[in-house]
């Protein structure tokens, strides 16, 4: 009799133990939902980075036109250029940097950088972690929104909590916003899609089943 008693007393603080932790889940949730928009993006100029491939076009001299990856240390080179710095710098900025360093070989050149393979910096990225499909890092674009992360990451896992989502901004100071992307993308709520801010991080937790 005793050992059904304490094996109920264990059933009961397990039970309570697990109704804890379920409830300490959804207070991690409570996190103000995430602004629709998001201001200041309409200029946003991509900033090139490692790994990005470059496609260096020089007026006029095609010799030294070339299709160049930036290099883990975030450097390229160049026939005439031995090291330039292009993590960081946007590709006009670039190419200002390398008509002054081609200035003292070539007459007034005049330089286009257009990005063919992207990358971007760490601090631009956006990064989807936990019960994504294929969670990765995806290059931020203009005018992204979280729908269309979740496309490029294939949707949720059949494990995914995706109410429980949350949105780590860390342009803000590392505040966190929650998402609705259950609603979003198997309810087609579009109300609950919102705009990414370069540097996201997209939480997707595993629900309790």
């Amino acid at each position: 009799m005793k050992k059904i008693r304490s094996f109920g007393a264990v059933a009961t603080r397990l039970g309570a133990a697990v109704l804890a932790l379920a409830i300490a889940g959804c207070a991690g949730t409570n996190y103000p939902a995430a602004p629709k928009n998001v201001a200041g993006l309409s200029d946003y100029n991509y900033v090139i980075g490692a790994g990005d491939v470059l496609n260096i076009i020089v007026w006029r001299n095609p010799e030294l036109s070339m299709s160049v990856p930036v290099r883990p240390d975030g450097k390229v080179s160049t026939p005439l250029i031995d090291e330039l710095v292009a993590q960081g710098k946007n590709p006009n900025g670039l190419a200002r940097d390398i008509e002054q360093q081609l200035s003292k070989f070539v007459r007034d050149p005049v330089v286009t950088v257009i990005v063919t393979g992207f990358v971007g910096p760490y601090s631009e990225q956006i990064r989807v972690v936990g019960e994504a499909a294929k969670p990765q890092f995806l290059p931020y674009k203009q005018n992204m929104t979280v729908l269309d992360v979740m496309i490029a990451v294939g949707g949720l896992t059949d494990f995914a909590d995706g109410n429980a989502a949350t949105i780590l901004r860390t342009s803000e100071g590392d505040k966190r916003y929650s998402v609705r992307l259950k609603d979003l993308i198997r309810r087609g709520e579009t109300s609950y899609n919102v705009d990414m801010k370069p540097g996201d991080i997209l939480i997707i937790p595993q629900g309790w089943f």
